[in-house]
C-alpha cells in the first residue's frame, strides 16, 4: 500500500509539473541565472568592494590630515579677573578653537607597501569570486545532466512499455486460441506490471532532478521549470586529443585555485615588506593654529580671535629602539607565513596536477566503458530481435522471452549512465583549460 501511495504521489507531481511547464531552460541560461543569484557570488562581490575601500584607505593615507575643533566652557569659583588680575568669586565663560593639520612624510615606505597589498588583495577577491563560478558551473552541469539522464531513461522505459504491451496482446490472443500455455501470458502480465512501477519511479526521478536543480539556481518558483534536451547522441571528445600534460600546461594559466595561491604568497610578501617598514624611523610634518575669547574681557569677539590667535608648525621623528620585540616578532611571523604561502602554492600546483591526471583517466575509462556499452546494446538488441523471432513461432516460452527483454532493457540502461558519465567527465577536463561559463556547451 505504501508503493502504491508513494508512486500516485510522484505521478500527481509528474503531471502538475507538466502542466504547469511554461519554459525549458538551456545550460547555458542555468548557469548565467546560477552565477547571477547565487548567494555565495554575491558574498564574493560583497568582498570585491570591501577590498576596494581597502584601498581607497591605503591611499587616503598620503594625504594630510585636517581637522577643526571647538570648545566653550564657564568657570564658577574663585578665578583671577583677567582685567583686574585680582582673584575673586566669580562666573566667566571662555571659548577656544583650532585647525590642525599634518602629514607623514616618510615611515619606512609602509603606506606605499600597504597601497600595493590593497591593489593585490582586490585582485585576489576577483580570483576568489572566480573561482566560485568555476565551482557553481560544474554542479549546473552536473545536475543539468542529471535530469537529462532521467528524463532519457523515462523516455525508454515508455518506449518499451508500450511493446511490452503489444506482446501482451499478442500474448493473450495466442492464449485465447490455444497455441500458449496460460503461464505465458500470466508471465508477460508480471513483467508489464513491473515496467509500470518502474515507470513511476522515473518519473519520481525527473521531478526530484529538476526539484533539485531548481534549488541549486535559487528559483522561488520551479513548479513549471524544465530544461531543454540537446543532442548528446555523439559527445565530442576532442579535449582528450590534448593529453594530461596539455590540459595540465594550460590549467596553470587559468585555473583559479593557481592564480589565488600564488596571490596569497605575493599577499604575504608584501606584509613582509610593511613589518620590516616598522623597524624604520618615522618623520612627520604638522600645522596648527589656535585662537580664544573670554567674556571677561571687554572686547568684540572677533577682535578677541585675532589678538589671542597663535600657529605652531614643525617636524616630528619618531625612532623605534625597543618595543618589546614586537616590530623584531612581527618580522619573523611574516616570513614563516611567506613561507608557508609558498608551501601552499606548491602543494596547489601538485593537487592540480593530481586532479587532472585523475580526471584524465577517468574520461579515458568512461569513453572505453561507453564504448563497450554501446557494443553490448547492439549484441542484445540483435539477442531480442532472435528471441522475439522464435517466442512468435512459438519456439521460446514467455519467461525466457522476457529475460531476453530485461537483459535489453539492462544494457540500455548501461549505455544511458554510461554516456552521461563520460560527458560529465569531459566537461571537468574542459573546465581544469579554464573554459570561461559562457563556453560552456554540451
Amino acid at each position: 500500500m505504501k508503493k502504491i501511495i508513494i508512486c500516485s504521489i510522484a505521478v500527481l507531481s509528474f503531471a502538475f509539473a507538466k502542466a504547469q511547464q511554461t519554459k525549458s531552460w538551456t545550460l547555458q541560461e542555468c548557469v548565467d541565472y546560477a552565477i547571477e543569484n547565487n548567494i555565495s557570488i554575491k558574498q564574493a562581490d560583497l568582498n570585491i568592494e570591501q577590498a576596494q575601500l581597502d584601498k581607497k584607505d591605503a591611499l587616503g593615507a598620503f594625504l594630510p590630515s585636517l581637522n577643526a575643533s571647538a570648545s566653550n566652557s564657564w568657570n564658577t569659583g574663585l578665578t583671577q579677573n583677567v582685567v583686574t588680575g585680582v582673584l575673586q568669586t566669580q562666573t566667566t565663560r571662555n571659548s577656544s578653537y583650532g585647525i590642525n593639520s599634518g602629514v607623514t612624510l616618510f615611515n619606512g615606505m609602509r603606506n606605499t607597501y600597504r597601497h600595493q597589498r590593497a591593489k593585490m588583495n582586490i585582485l585576489a577577491a576577483q580570483y576568489n569570486a572566480e573561482q566560485l563560478e568555476d565551482n557553481i558551473l560544474l554542479n549546473v552541469a552536473n545536475s543539468y545532466l542529471n535530469v537529462l539522464f532521467n528524463k532519457e531513461n523515462l523516455k525508454q522505459l515508455e518506449a518499451q512499455h508500450e511493446l511490452t504491451a503489444k506482446q501482451l496482446e499478442q500474448t493473450q490472443q495466442l492464449v485465447d486460441a490455444g497455441s500458449l500455455p496460460r503461464g505465458d501470458v500470466l508471465e508477460v502480465q508480471a513483467t508489464y506490471a513491473n515496467e509500470e512501477q518502474q515507470i513511476l519511479a522515473a518519473q519520481n526521478n525527473v521531478v526530484i532532478s529538476r526539484i533539485t536543480l531548481a534549488q541549486i539556481l535559487n528559483l522561488e518558483d520551479f513548479k513549471g521549470f524544465d530544461v531543454s534536451d540537446p543532442d548528446l547522441n555523439d559527445p565530442v571528445a576532442l579535449i582528450l586529443d590534448q593529453g594530461a600534460d596539455g590540459i595540465y600546461a594550460a590549467a596553470t594559466e587559468n585555473r583559479y585555485e593557481i592564480k589565488i595561491a600564488e596571490q596569497n604568497t605575493a599577499l604575504a610578501e608584501q606584509d613582509l615588506k610593511i613589518a620590516r617598514g616598522a623597524r624604520l624611523p618615522t618623520v612627520s610634518a604638522f600645522f596648527n593654529y589656535n585662537t580664544r575669547e573670554s567674556d571677561r574681557l571687554n572686547l568684540a569677539f572677533f577682535d578677541q580671535l585675532s589678538l589671542n590667535d597663535g600657529i605652531s608648525y614643525g617636524l616630528s621623528l619618531n625612532l623605534p629602539i625597543f618595543n618589546g620585540w614586537s616590530v623584531s616578532n612581527n618580522v619573523k611571523r611574516s616570513k614563516l607565513n611567506v613561507e608557508n604561502n609558498r608551501l601552499q602554492e606548491t602543494q596547489a600546483k601538485l593537487d592540480l596536477k593530481q586532479n587532472i591526471y585523475q580526471a584524465y583517466n577517468d574520461a579515458q575509462g568512461s569513453r572505453l566503458t561507453y564504448q563497450s556499452a554501446q557494443k553490448a546494446l547492439e549484441a542484445r538488441e540483435l539477442a531480442y530481435e532472435y528471441a522475439q523471432e522464435r517466442y512468435n513461432v512459438g519456439l521460446m516460452n514467455a519467461f525466457d522471452f522476457n529475460q531476453s527483454q530485461t537483459q535489453l532493457t539492462n544494457a540500455q540502461s548501461s549505455l544511458l549512465r554510461s554516456k552521461y558519465d563520460y560527458i560529465f567527465k569531459l566537461k571537468v577536463l574542459e573546465l581544469f583549460t579554464g573554459i570561461a561559463p559562457e563556453d560552456l556547451k554540451l
